[in-house]
């Protein structure tokens, strides 16, 4: 069996036990309105207290001697009488008024135009400091370039600058009368691998070829290679 005798027995208690509390709740009937408790409000007697008068505040003794003098109710009369009023007359009236007008006639009158500035004279025209810069660096390097000359071609010289190599005679032919229309001793040579190699030279030192690659490389913006020259 799935359940034994004391689990049936604990399952018939606790029903007896809800039955036994919930089934009264059921058939019994609400208490009336007039059974249930009301709030109560209750209101507390105002406590009497006693009364006493207070005296009205009087300014202290000392304040009397740093205090400024009360006139008497004579005295004020007195002065008020002897003070003299001024007594003003039409034509006076009529003068402050003529003033008036003609002052606000003056504030509405239109302002005269001010005379217009002369033009100011032309100014010279501003020099542009990078302008002359410029200039003056033209100036020098063309002083410089008329000035410097290539170096000469010794015959039997040993070295010589290598400008470029081309498969096409024609373009080397090109680079060869250009460099010898600047002024610079140019030949050309073949090599083994049907390339024409363009020279600047010969010269009888390094530096003479030195001095030749620079200056290819300012007048003419060629990038030459110092070598020793072929017999």
């Amino acid at each position: 069996m799935k359940y034994g005798w004391r689990e049936r027995i604990s399952g018939a208690v606790i029903l007896i036990a809800l039955a036994v509390i919930f089934v009264p709740l059921l058939f019994s009937e609400p208490a009336p309105r007039s059974e249930r408790p009301q709030p109560v409000l209750t209101i507390q007697q105002p406590i009497e207290v006693p009364r006493q008068e207070v005296p009205e505040p009087r300014p202290p003794a000392s304040l009397a001697e740093f205090g400024e003098p009360v006139a008497a109710p004579g005295e004020e009369e007195l002065l008020l009488e002897e003070s003299p009023v001024e007594e003003v007359t039409v034509e006076e009236v009529a003068e402050v008024a003529e003033q008036a007008a003609e002052q606000l006639a003056r504030a509405e009158a239109p302002a005269e135009p001010s005379p217009s500035p002369a033009p100011a004279p032309a100014s010279e025209p501003a020099v542009d400091p990078i302008a002359e810069l410029a200039r003056a660096a033209d100036q020098r390097l063309a002083e410089s370039a008329s000035r410097s000359q290539p170096a000469p071609a010794a015959s039997g010289g040993e070295w010589a600058v290598q400008v470029g190599s081309f498969g096409e005679p024609a373009n080397a032919e090109r680079l060869l009368q250009q460099l010898r229309e600047q002024g610079f001793p140019a030949y050309s040579q073949p090599r083994d691998n049907n390339l024409t190699t363009v020279y600047a030279g010969p010269y009888d030192s390094s530096e003479a070829g030195e001095r030749a690659m620079n200056e290819l490389k300012s007048r003419a913006n060629l990038q030459g290679l110092l070598v020793r020259a072929r017999n």
